[in-house]
């Protein structure tokens, strides 16, 4: 990925994104913000080294364009996978199969030789914590969008 890359040069073809360093990283970051799960879309392959989630994730990469169109909003289920996970931590995240989540960002805490820390911030302070290798993500639109159920964009009030 580019770090000259624009919303508006997006593609309506489903997304097949890899990050493998910070600049990919933020990218990644904002197509998965606001983007909700459940506690049991979260799956943790300690011996594949993998932590998978299973996310609905606002397509941001079109929402100046439905807005300028005047279309429905869209959302779409995608698989975010981070490769290379040492360890899973989570601070604040209910574990309960069916507790609704809404990812906020992914952040990245560079460690010494390439390692590092990813963090998964979601809304109510919970976070879970990966101690991974190196960047190593993959997000992959894995059905059609649908028509965002609000009619509208998230938004944080500042």
């Amino acid at each position: 990925m580019t770090e000259d890359a624009r919303f508006a040069d997006a593609d309506p073809r489903p997304l097949a994104l890899r990050a493998e360093d910070e600049v990919d990283l933020r990218i990644l970051s904002s197509l998965v913000q606001d983007a909700v799960l459940t506690a049991g879309d979260i799956s943790h392959d300690a011996k594949a080294r993998r932590l998978a989630l299973l996310l609905t994730r606002f397509r941001w990469e079109d929402a100046t364009d439905a807005q300028a169109q005047g279309r429905d909003f869209e959302r779409v289920r995608s698989v975010l996978v981070i490769g290379d996970v040492m360890r899973v931590v989570s601070d604040g995240v209910d574990r309960d199969e069916g507790t609704v989540l809404s990812l906020l960002a992914i952040r990245w805490q560079p460690g010494e030789d390439g390692t590092g820390r990813l963090t998964l911030d979601f809304a109510g302070d919970g976070t879970i914590l990966a101690e991974v290798e190196c960047i190593n993500l993959d997000l992959r639109d894995v059905t059609r969008p649908h028509r965002a159920v609000s009619g509208k964009a998230p938004s944080h009030p500042e």
